[in-house]
């Protein structure tokens, strides 16, 4: 069963168990939110959105149309999504352009995220980033515009030459792609 909070005002929307949903959030009717999932205080999801399982938003975050989050997920707090390429008051798209946050990604404090944005799984995006393209799987992004700086590990420490600094995983690169080799097999 999920926890909301009596100051949250939530919609007719689906809500999955576990999850947890702090004062003066707002969800509006339609929005998906899996399970397992803490959306902390003073945040915002539109009815056009589905978050998946144990996803963690912070205070400060706006979910607006069409934006779609994989599980595992983390977005930081004041982390800002827009979802219109070309805004104008009482203008309105057929269909908003929501960024996709794909599987344990990480959104840094106060980074931006433009409208369509792909983040690939695993990637890192640093606080106060412009993120003005798609982020590849497993890369760290920051910066305005955000550029590729580096790439992390599934366990998101640094890999360095292509190897986990943790966990000592190894990885290949094909292709501008990422690939995660076979257990204890290394790159040289």
């Amino acid at each position: 069963m999920p926890f909301i909070h009596p100051l949250a005002d939530v919609g007719q929307c689906e809500i999955g168990a576990s999850t947890r949903i702090w004062q003066f959030s707002i969800v509006l009717d339609g929005a998906r939110i899996g399970r397992d999932c803490n959306l902390n205080a003073h945040t915002l999801v539109e009815g056009d959105v589905v978050l998946g399982d144990r996803v963690t938003v912070k205070s400060g975050v706006y979910l607006w149309d069409g934006t779609r989050v994989a599980d595992d997920v983390f977005i930081g707090p004041n982390a800002t999504f827009t979802n219109d390429r070309t805004p104008r008051s009482k203008q309105y798209p057929a269909q908003f352009a929501g960024a996709t946050i794909n599987r344990n990604a990480s959104i840094g404090a106060n980074a931006t995220v433009l409208p369509g944005i792909v983040i690939g799984e695993y990637a890192m995006v640093g606080a106060g980033a412009v993120v003005t393209r798609d982020t590849p799987a497993h890369a760290v992004v920051y910066g305005n515009p955000a550029t590729v700086k580096g790439y992390v590990c599934r366990c998101g420490h640094k890999l360095e030459e292509m190897h986990c600094t943790k966990c000592g995983a190894g990885y290949s690169m094909e292709h501008d792609r990422i690939h995660r080799l076979a257990k204890n097999r290394r790159t040289k």
